[in-house]
């Protein structure tokens, strides 16, 4: 090997390796959840005996859902807490892809959920039911408060991360459930037609898919190895490219592990070895502007490129 392969790789930061949602934040978050786990496994049990007493099915889906949220929380706080594991000489990279893992599992469960909410509110819809709408109003009111103090808990957040985002959907949907509940109740109440509950039903449905498509379709990227939507690949290349004395740059890939860790692996081939340093303290400076800082770059001379491969 030649001194141009000697030293092939150039990195970013060596621990955080440009993750901007690193150990700090993960202790904050994961606290985070805990609270609104606590709170969402508390209201779940008042909210499911008000949904029994006032023959809502609106209280009924939410305490559903809210079930479903209690396990995803769980899941959440246990994938980012595993996450912040060091690497280990069989897992270099740790744990940080749970929480991959864990905002696909939290997304498949969101559309499953919506899924029979929609049904049982067309069941509803054939046979209404009596409702008891002072209970379903007070019952929806203190949830609509759990849901908000949960939400704001993570909303910070949730943009940063895709597990986190996962469980913020959760309880994004429940105080959406509060909300249609609310409203639903105050329509029975006042003139008594019981079908605006399971449409309010129906409505909120709608919107958790539509959260929980696109968290499954993020989570599937990420696994796909896909590139970054927000990483311009031809950009990406043409700047590479644009590199003095680097010339024929290929086998570009570029993938995120898990939230805010976006990598690069590239060859590049070189006439001069002299060039060999500032090529590659370019090409990480160049990447960095690309919002890339783990660069894995590889490279070659042309002599050795031009060589035809042993048989």
């Amino acid at each position: 090997m030649s001194a141009a392969h000697a030293h092939p790789h150039v990195h970013g930061d060596g621990h955080a390796h440009g993750n901007a949602f690193g150990p700090s934040a993960r202790a904050e978050v994961s606290a985070r959840l805990v609270w609104v786990l606590a709170l969402t496994a508390s209201f779940m049990v008042a909210e499911l005996i008000g949904g029994l007493l006032s023959n809502s099915l609106a209280l009924l889906a939410d305490a559903g859902h809210m079930l479903t949220d209690v396990a995803a929380l769980g899941l959440s706080v246990f994938a980012i807490r595993l996450a912040r594991r060091p690497p280990s000489a069989r897992r270099t990279y740790g744990y940080v892809r749970l929480e991959i893992l864990a905002a696909l599992v939290n997304g498949a469960t969101l559309l499953v959920i919506a899924g029979l909410i929609i049904f049982e509110a067309w069941q509803r819809l054939r046979a209404p039911l009596t409702i008891d709408a002072p209970i379903m109003l007070s019952v929806a009111s203190v949830g609509l408060g759990v849901n908000v103090a949960g939400a704001v808990l993570l909303h910070r957040h949730a943009h940063e991360n895709l597990n986190v985002r996962g469980a913020y959907l959760h309880v994004l949907g429940d105080l959406l459930g509060s909300v249609g509940a609310i409203a639903a109740g105050i329509v029975v109440l006042t003139t008594g037609w019981t079908p605006v509950d399971p449409i309010a039903s129906m409505a909120i449905a709608l919107l958790i898919l539509f959260g929980a498509w696109k968290l499954v379709r993020e989570a599937t990227d990420v696994l796909l190895e896909s590139v970054p939507a927000h990483v311009d690949l031809a950009a990406i290349v043409a700047d590479l490219a644009g590199i003095e004395g680097l010339d024929e740059v290929h086998d570009v890939h570029v993938w995120t592990l898990t939230s805010g860790f976006v990598a690069l692996s590239a060859h590049g081939v070189i006439d001069d070895p002299g060039v060999h340093t500032r090529v590659l303290d370019e090409v990480r400076t160049r990447m960095q502007a690309h919002g890339v800082e783990h660069v894995t770059f590889q490279i070659e001379l042309r002599p050795l490129y031009q060589l035809p491969a042993k048989r």
